[in-house]
């Protein structure tokens, strides 16, 4: 495949319920090449991986059919390449949603390639020995382990574009490495050029949040203004052979693309930033700025990087047990006073019935929800408890929801508004995982190809 000059490649989500109008927007007003949608958070896996477990043909992300079918046609009728990680826990079975949604809505034949591989749970059991990056033993997890999925980099996604997929669908793959995937299959980089990978891994942590990067997270008005915000736009960047980057958004959209909400979206979830980890390299940031070339239009330059890691991060899914949970809201003369006689009652009853927590929470919402207990001696109008456990015991977790409904009838005057949930917990945690024991495949149109 011939060199481009510049590939264009867009961010079509930046989470699992982002919104749906600016991908088509961004692909019916930019010629994109690519069309990026990342899908999927920490626990998002372990979650698709408990619904599979139930329905062998579900564990995708749930947004799957509607993001497809809004933008699969026009993105075959210009073709713009589609790369998602919503396959989450069953690629496959995405990659077959697809190939309906397309023979229902595109005239010509689509190809679709799946990559599996990034599910280690099976290599996780037979070495009890790890340890988790939290310190414990990874032992002390396995019998309640749900899922384990390696983070996946962006060699294998370019080796699924290189058959020819018009849509390739991963699971736990890296933010950054679907966005460098889509350069190194374009540009025919080499794996091993870091400082291609490195501009690259930079397009991919600037657009992988969507919106961030447009005024999204940023505004706050009189302090940093942002136009348009109910139609804004999603960001693509224009990357030459050479990895020199240049920032958009649709014309005509809301939000706002500038050097400070470029700076604030590098710096996010970024620890280290000399070593910000991914499977591809080892990303150093220090060294990045930003230029404004025009009105949403902004360069950017001076990545670094250092090769990737021996080992890959693997995160591991795991029931932990019950979350309760309940509000009941108080208003008038008062308020706060019997809001407090009312989680005072709470614990005691909760004591009566010799239940426990492995944690309790109370919040007065509006008040010390965020920044703990207020100060001062004001006495509001209005307020709203809440109070949350978790428990190993689904029974503990239950009752505290129950009490709060309760106390309608049961607790102090005015009480109002009161609602109650219990879910299961899905905690994670992480370990690091040699990369010679992950074995990711390709599968296209039912048959494997790596």
């Amino acid at each position: 495949m011939p060199e481009q000059d510049v590939v264009r490649v867009g961010a079509g989500a930046g989470f699992s319920d982002d919104r749906l109008d600016p991908a088509l927007e961004l692909v019916t007003k930019v010629k994109l090449d690519y069309l990026v949608f990342e899908c999927l958070a920490e626990r998002t896996i372990a979650r698709e991986t408990l619904t599979r477990t139930k329905r062998p043909e579900l564990g995708y992300s749930p947004s799957l059919d509607a993001r497809i079918r809004s933008v699969l046609r026009p993105c075959m009728e210009r073709g713009t390449r589609i790369v998602t990680n919503m396959g989450a826990a069953n690629p496959v079975a995405a990659a077959k949603v697809v190939g309906e949604i397309a023979r229902e809505t595109v005239r010509r034949p689509v190809r679709i390639a799946a990559i599996t591989g990034d599910a280690v749970e099976d290599v996780l059991r037979r070495n009890p020995q790890l340890t988790l990056l939290e310190g414990e033993p990874l032992e002390a997890i396995l019998p309640r382990m749900v899922s384990a999925n390696a983070y996946l980099g962006a060699d294998v996604v370019r080796d699924a574009l290189d058959t020819g997929a018009d849509v390739v669908i991963g699971g736990r793959i890296a933010d950054p490495s679907l966005f460098l995937a889509c350069l190194l299959h374009g540009h025919r980089w080499r794996y091993d050029d870091i400082d291609r990978l490195a501009a690259g891994t930079l397009v991919g942590h600037l657009l992988e949040c969507s919106a961030q990067l447009t005024g999204g997270c940023f505004a706050d008005p009189g302090v940093k203004d942002v136009p348009g915000m109910a139609c804004i736009g999603f960001p693509f960047a224009s990357v030459d052979r050479n990895g020199s980057i240049l920032l958009g958004k649709a014309p005509g959209s809301g939000g706002l693309l500038s050097v400070a909400t470029c700076t604030e979206q590098v710096l996010y979830e970024v620890h280290d930033p000399q070593a910000y980890i991914t499977p591809d390299c080892v990303l150093d940031i220090t060294g990045v700025a930003f230029e404004e070339v025009a009105p949403n239009a902004v360069a950017a330059m001076g990545a670094r990087a250092l090769p990737g890691t021996e080992s890959l991060k693997v995160v591991v899914g795991y029931h932990d047990g019950w979350i309760g949970a309940g509000e009941i809201g108080y208003a008038g003369p008062n308020a706060l006073v019997r809001a407090r006689l009312t989680e005072q009652t709470i614990r005691e009853r909760l004591r009566m019935q010799g239940l426990q927590y492995e944690e309790l929470r109370v919040d007065y919402i509006g008040m010390s929800s965020l920044h703990g207990r207020a100060s001062g001696s004001g006495d509001p109008y209005e307020v709203r408890l809440r109070m949350a456990g978790r428990s190993s015991d689904r029974k503990a977790a239950q009752a505290l929801g129950f009490e709060i409904r309760a106390m309608h009838v049961n607790g102090p005057a005015g009480g109002g508004g009161g609602a109650s949930s219990l879910r299961e917990v899905l905690a994670v945690k992480s370990l690091l995982l040699p990369r010679h024991l992950v074995h990711p495949q390709i599968v296209v149109e039912g048959r494997a190809e790596t």
